[in-house]
């Protein structure tokens, strides 16, 4: 490993064929990608299991706080990654040492005229990634940017001093009010608590704070001071609730595309898909908010590997049995989401331990989910199931093969959940005479009466 796993460590220059002949040390000290295998081992979290026969029952209902920190990872995770990774040295491709000194000047000096005359960053990146609520989207992606050190300390290049902290990301929520000033003030506390300043006790030096012009643009002159490779805003979708009620979205994500632009940053966000009413309202977002739609795992090999994973996991006098019918109600009432899943799992225990049931039932499982009160939506929007991303593990650094990578924010369109048991009755088997299946088949009306005169199922009245 280039770099220990430490949140902020020092700069370890290696060669790096985006930066080609131009010397770039922002790009050189990044770290190397993990491959997926190393990636999952990194990721997984997977506590010892219990052995229920051994527990008292007072440390039984206690023991279930250990599902809270078990984690499986999904080959989804490897795509989330490497796009966030792609992401970060994106930046660092776009933008040279020299650019970003000129950029901070103009900056700050407000001088429209040499910001327009600078290069212009064409490579940075910006996306999105959406999914269904309860999917783990939140969770993943502070895991996996937790794997790439988020502050790179450089004070020597080569035979130059080279004095500044490289912020490579930051994770911030899409504020309630859909403020920039809110916005703007998470981003400068994010930048706080990476390197250890206090640029937000400035703002609380003066009577009053700053305004959302002025903030914005202190914003803008960190990310170039700090070098930020990409900000992560989280819970996009509130950005939509406000803008229902009193239209602050536009000033918000004009505030985000200028950030983009002149600070040459990153920028992805992550929310429900609900956001996506917002990137399809304004033409200038749709190119900038592609990426991944995320839906629940389908009831397949996936999702049993990830219930066989969390079953060892009871906490009651014995164990339930691994059957097929626990398995496929488990996924018919939770949808496939797994918070869904861990939520009803680690509930029907509860339910158990305080009725001094000795084991799981279908009986439990769904009292666990009539006392949550969980119900799954009967469509999703477009997007792509957990169970059908595949990455291959190889040295080129887990490059993706699945469609969802490329994915664009285009029209969403209604999805059938999916359920382990079909619903409803099974279809009637009808006779060949019967007039549906008769028109079913083409025949023009005159031929499926004949037809149907001929079976004697049509009497037919003549006049005279």
């Amino acid at each position: 490993m280039k770099y220990p796993d430490q949140p902020a460590v020092d700069a370890v220059y290696t060669p790096n064929q985006l930066s080609g002949a131009q010397p770039n040390p922002f790009l050189e000290a990044m770290p190397e990608m993990l491959s997926k295998e190393a990636l999952f081992r990194r990721l997984a979290c997977s506590p010892p299991p219990p052995d229920a026969a051994q527990l008292k029952p007072s440390d039984r209902r206690r023991g279930l706080n250990a599902l809270s920190s078990v984690f499986f990872p999904l080959d989804y995770m490897a795509v989330v990654y490497s796009t966030l990774f792609c992401a970060m040295e994106s930046t660092y491709t776009a933008s040279a040492t020299i650019d970003s000194i000129r950029r901070v000047h103009a900056i700050h000096q407000g001088d429209g005229a040499a910001l327009a005359q600078l290069p212009v960053a064409t490579s940075t990146d910006s996306g999105s990634i959406l999914g269904v609520p309860g999917i783990g989207k939140s969770s993943t992606i502070r895991r996996c940017l937790r794997q790439i050190p988020q502050v790179i300390r450089h004070s020597q290049y080569g035979d130059s001093k080279l004095y500044c902290n490289q912020v490579t990301w930051l994770m911030v929520e899409c504020p309630g009010d859909c403020s920039v000033k809110t916005l703007a003030l998470n981003i400068i506390e994010a930048i706080d608590r990476a390197i250890g300043s206090s640029y937000s006790d400035l703002n609380q030096r003066v009577a009053r704070l700053p305004s959302a012009s002025v903030l914005a643009t202190r914003v803008k002159i960190l990310c170039l001071t700090h070098h930020v490779g990409l900000i992560v805003i989280d819970e996009i979708q509130n950005a939509i609730l406000t803008a229902s009620r009193n239209k602050q979205s536009k000033a918000l994500i004009k505030f985000l595309v200028e950030l983009s632009n002149e600070a040459c940053t990153s920028i992805y966000y992550v929310g429900t898909p609900s956001a996506e009413d917002l990137f399809l309202s304004q033409e200038h977002l749709k190119r900038r908010t592609r990426g991944l739609r995320l839906l629940p795992m389908r009831p397949d090999g996936i999702y049993r590997h990830f219930l066989h994973e969390l079953w060892p996991y009871q906490y009651t006098p014995e164990r339930a049995h691994f059957t097929d019918a626990l398995v496929n109600l488990v996924y018919d009432l939770s949808g496939g989401i797994p918070a869904y899943i861990v939520k009803i799992f680690c509930e029907a225990q509860v339910q158990a331990l305080q009725a001094g049931a000795e084991r799981l039932d279908d009986k439990l499982i769904r009292k666990a989910v009539e006392t949550f009160n969980i119900v799954v939506p009967k469509t999703y929007a477009k997007g792509t199931y957990l169970s059908d991303f595949s990455v291959c593990d190889t040295d080129e650094d887990a490059e993706t093969d699945t469609e969802a990578d490329t994915a664009e924010a285009l029209e969403p369109e209604p999805v059938r959940r999916l359920y382990a048991v079909p619903r409803g009755r099974p279809k009637a088997k009808r006779d060949e005479h019967d007039i549906l299946t008769l028109v079913a088949a083409g025949q023009d009306p005159e031929t499926a009466a004949a037809a149907l005169e001929q079976a004697g199922l049509l009497e037919v009245f003549r006049s005279a």
